[in-house]
């Protein structure tokens, strides 16, 4: 017999009970504009979130999860860059 992996079958459930979440594709228009107010400022909460979801046809839960992950994105290059420049004064040198 054959034996189904479920890695072929990402709809099965992880867990029972618990359906795995797909994975949301943004629009280009809609990263756009997530990302013009990620640099107007980088926490959304109650109203703003909401009306932003709604603009863009998203959900809050959406949009609270772009802005989680771009603040983590955010720290991570600004980490970078310091060590970078730290590394070009001679006073540390990069990590890989």
């Amino acid at each position: 017999g054959f034996v189904i992996s479920k890695c072929c079958f990402p709809l099965f459930k992880a867990k029972p009970g618990k359906a795995k979440r797909v994975r949301t594709i943004f629009s280009s228009e809609q990263l756009a504009r997530l990302e013009q107010e990620f640099a107007r400022q980088q926490y959304l909460v109650g109203q703003e979130r909401c009306l932003l979801a709604s603009s863009l046809r998203l959900t809050e839960e959406q949009v609270k999860v772009w802005f989680q992950n771009r603040r983590i994105k955010w720290r991570k290059q600004s980490l970078e860059q310091q060590q970078a420049k730290l590394a070009r004064m001679g006073l540390a040198t990069p990590q890989s």
